[in-house]
């Protein structure tokens, strides 16, 4: 597969990804600030934090009302994460590969594109509950097309390590936010303020009726372990960097628990050391250190992906060096 066209396939399956995930945090936390007044007046301004965009969204914006926390991640063209950004993006990848991807894939991404265009045209987004749920709909429905109408080859594998890739980054954020930023105050632990939190960051991953098929009672240190550290559920960290590996591998050919490329080792190691971390050891070390790690260590996995398949004058490069030497 040409480069040009992995770089593709991988960048439209995280802006999808991307896209998702923003409408999720958008539409939990409008929900959870419902008639609440200034009890979570604080709670917007998180979400940029998630995303990772607070110095944008200060050049952009005099405060984080919940208006402009949801323009700036809804619909702000001038936000690279927003999603309508993302939307567009996804598109214009998939239309430099539309020869390798399915058709359907291609026309639900333009009608994706389209409902966000219309919605961000209608104006104020005062009520987001239905938008985020045609969002979400449409990633999963592009997922899922990707997965019963792409042939399993190396362009399917791409888009699932896109989309794990992203989701494992995005799944660390919102656990990172929720200890350090939405829960400032040590008494509030234990509150029914706190139950709340920590259910809406369950349902922000859709994982809230799986954790209490398995855990029942919220508790934090329970929630933390379920989304980073389980490997059977399919947006925890652990699970998503265990079947990202496993498409890597894919591609290059290589058996298991041997190593080609640097991306293949950077990602091994982190998924197989989570196989040896209990929770516990997490909150001692601390669980904003942790992830703050969990995050470099993922960025750096990201870029070797980029070097190892994606910059075609440095593999092109290794390639004639390789010929000089037979």
């Amino acid at each position: 597969m040409l480069s040009r066209v992995a770089d593709s396939i991988y960048w439209m399956a995280r802006y999808v990804e991307r896209a998702e995930n923003v409408a999720r945090f958008l539409d939990v936390n409008f929900n959870i600030t419902l008639g609440e007044g200034e009890v979570l007046s604080e709670q917007w301004s998180p979400l940029v934090h998630t995303t990772g965009d607070e110095e944008l969204f200060c050049d952009l914006y005099d405060f984080s009302s919940r208006q402009n926390v949801l323009q700036f991640l809804a619909f702000d063209r001038r936000n690279p994460n927003s999603i309508a950004s993302c939307v567009e993006l996804a598109r214009e990848n998939a239309r430099t590969i539309r020869e390798v991807i399915p058709v359907g894939i291609w026309e639900q991404l333009n009608k994706f594109y389209f409902l966000v265009r219309s919605a961000a045209e209608s104006g104020e987004l005062s009520e987001p509950t239905q938008f985020c749920e045609q969002v979400k709909l449409a990633s999963h429905v592009i997922a899922g097309m990707t997965e019963s109408t792409m042939t399993h080859g190396e362009g399917w594998h791409f888009t699932r390590i896109g989309r794990l890739i992203e989701r494992a980054d995005k799944t660390s954020r919102i656990v990172d936010v929720q200890y350090y930023l939405l829960l400032p105050n040590p008494h509030d632990v234990g509150s029914t303020l706190d139950v709340v939190r920590w259910s809406a960051l369950l349902e922000s991953a859709t994982a809230l009726s799986m954790y209490r098929h398995f855990h029942g009672r919220i508790e934090p240190t329970k929630v933390a372990d379920f989304l980073l550290l389980d490997r059977q559920f399919p947006r925890s960290v652990h699970f998503c960097l265990i079947h990202a590996q496993s498409s890597l591998q894919a591609i290059a050919g290589t058996p298991a628990g041997t190593f080609q490329f640097q991306s293949e080792q950077l990602i091994g190691r982190l998924w197989s050391e989570l196989d040896y971390t209990r929770i516990e050891d997490v909150i001692e070390r601390g669980l904003h250190e942790f992830i703050d790690d969990l995050q470099c260590r993922l960025n750096d996995a990201g870029e070797a992906i980029h070097r190892d398949f994606f910059t075609v004058p440095e593999r092109a490069a290794e390639w004639t060096w390789t010929r000089k030497q037979m």
